[in-house]
């Protein structure tokens, strides 16, 4: 019996389980042991009698068969808690499975308990009133980023090799990038959301942290597809791990734009992204143009169309609640309020079609964008609110500056590691046209290949 968690990424380890090589009940185990002896709080709920049900009963045949999987605090879960990472829900409990997680039980998965998330997933942090502080396990003074904060520091830290996120604003891809995974935002519906779930500001999309390119493509072979009960997913597409690495990605036009044309960015961040790409670019035969790239960051339009979807989510508990809340989410909900009327959402509406429209105008000239996934490396753990980077005071609108475009338009955007600066991982995002998913995943395989990054943080498990 193994006394630590496979410590490669989850495809490898099912081979292991067909092989005989190891057994998925020994496997959770490890997992769960390591879980019970971490610091990194990546974890608010394990179960551990149904995941051991789960594990004896595995079918290894099945694409996820045995393997332990995660998830995030913000997805639901029969007879799990259902707090939305939030003291104003806590001891509420979920009467339902989401279709992610009902999808990720028929491929097999043993769920082992619930990853720590920012509240309601509005922040890019780990830390909260109900959960406590959640670690980075490449250097536990560091925030793992957020929301999808524990899923992460879970899949960094050798304690699961898969987890569930969420991406609204960069939920996914920025933990990835601050921990060294890789997180993919596929275009908007290409994993169903709910059932029961608010249509809100369709900025939100499911999907993983993982270890490797090939994790994630089987996570879209088990997970996507259009479910009836969220109305805007999309229609299913097939052979994601089959076909991975199949399509030549020579003579595609990218651009090379660290902060996007609107965010500041750290200078060796954005070097070590510009050599990541280049390198990149010339190993594929893409073709690197030079054309003006401004997004716009849209950080206000996106806070006041989620803080009005959360308003109706709390309905009559607000304002008696606003003491629970984190501090930044309560000062939010309060100046939506006061503030939000039928000329501030006309002035949002305005926004996002701008922002479409200059994504689209810059996919006509190019295919590809690359660009850094963070401002600057992991911060510290226990902050809230990031207001520097490097060296420079910048707004709390920064932090989402590079990610929340492609939130905000649709667009499938990946995040993988570009390298390190001092013990801190450094990530790179790509961005692509509407559909274009498997692209990204492509271009993230060779990657993976031609620089190799490590699958866990050094030191795992923690």
């Amino acid at each position: 019996m193994s006394e630590t968690p496979w410590l490669g990424d989850a495809c490898s380890l099912m081979d292991e389980f067909r092989s005989g090589g190891r057994r998925p009940a020994e496997e959770l185990e490890a997992s769960l042991a390591a879980i019970g002896a971490s610091e990194l709080n990546a974890f608010c709920h394990v179960d551990a009698t149904a995941a051991r049900e789960g594990a004896a009963k595995a079918d290894v045949s099945l694409p996820f068969g045995g393997l332990p999987v995660a998830v995030k605090q913000l997805d639901p879960v029969a007879g799990w808690p259902l707090t939305e990472a939030s003291r104003v829900f806590k001891g509420r409990t979920s009467d339902h499975d989401s279709t992610l997680v009902s999808r990720l039980r028929r491929a097999g998965a043993v769920l082992v308990g619930q990853t720590t998330a920012s509240e309601f997933g509005g922040l890019n942090i780990g830390v909260t009133p109900l959960n406590g502080v959640t670690r980075n396990p490449w250097d536990p003074r560091a925030t793992p980023g957020g929301s999808s904060a524990g899923s992460a520091a879970a899949v960094a830290g050798g304690l699961v090799s898969l987890a569930t996120g969420g991406d609204g604003g960069g939920s996914i891809r920025i933990p990835a990038g601050f921990c060294g995974l890789v997180g993919m935002k596929g275009t908007a519906g290409r994993i169903p959301r709910g059932p029961k779930t608010t249509i809100g500001p369709l900025t939100v999309v499911l999907g993983c942290l993982a270890r490797s390119v090939r994790d994630v493509a089987r996570f879209y072979d088990a997970a996507n597809g259009f479910d009836s009960r969220d109305p805007y997913s999309l229609p299913r597409v097939e052979g994601w791990e089959a076909g991975l690495g199949a399509q030549s990605l020579s003579g595609l036009r990218a651009v090379i734009a660290p902060d996007l044309g609107s965010a500041v960015v750290r200078p060796e961040v954005a070097g070590m992204v510009t050599a990541a790409a280049e390198e990149l670019a010339a190993v594929a035969g893409i073709q690197l143009v030079d054309i003006p790239v401004k997004l716009p960051g849209l950080g206000i339009e996106w806070a006041m169309a989620n803080l009005a979807t959360l308003l109706e989510e709390l309905g009559e508990l607000w304002p008696d609640c606003v003491s629970e809340l984190t501090t930044e989410i309560g000062f939010g909900l309060r100046m939506a309020e006061g503030s939000f009327n039928l000329g501030m959402a006309a002035a949002g509406e305005r926004a996002r079609r701008e922002a479409n429209e200059a994504m689209a105008d810059l996919f006509d000239q190019v295919d590809l964008v690359f660009c850094a996934t963070n401002p600057d490396v992991a911060f510290g753990a226990e902050t809230t609110l990031s207001t520097t980077v490097g060296d420079r005071t910048v707004g709390p609108e920064n932090a989402g500056a590079l990610t929340i475009p492609a939130n905000i338009t649709g667009n499938p955007a990946i995040s993988i590691p570009a390298g390190r600066l001092g013990s801190l991982p450094v990530g790179l995002q790509v961005m692509a046209p509407h559909h274009q998913d498997a692209r990204l995943l492509d271009l993230a395989l060779l990657a993976e290949r031609i620089r190799p990054w490590p699958l866990v943080a050094e030191g795992a498990p923690f």
